[in-house]
């Protein structure tokens, strides 16, 4: 799940996709943190960076489309949080 947070400042996590659950497709790799880098700070720990997949019909309700359409996101580590799986 992505981190439901509204942060003052340079956030590279798009709005539209804050809250909602998706599955990680994979890992592209551990990149300096670009929320840190916009400040002029080193960015480091190095961050991994995930491509992350969503139906579209959970990132908006009014989606019309396919069932099964995707849009898939790059997200850093620290945008996204475990799904609780006590349901």
């Amino acid at each position: 799940m992505v981190r439901e947070a509204y942060p003052i400042g340079h956030v590279r996590t798009p709005y539209y996709i804050r809250g909602k659950h998706g599955v990680i497709e994979r890992l592209c790799g551990a990149f300096p943190n670009p929320e840190e880098l916009a400040y002029a700070r080193s960015g480091q720990p190095a961050q991994p960076l995930y491509r992350v997949r969503f139906l579209q019909r959970d990132v908006w309700p009014d989606y019309a489309g396919q069932p099964l359409d995707v849009v898939e996101v790059e997200i850093y580590q620290h945008w996204l949080e475990a799904e609780e799986h006590a349901r």
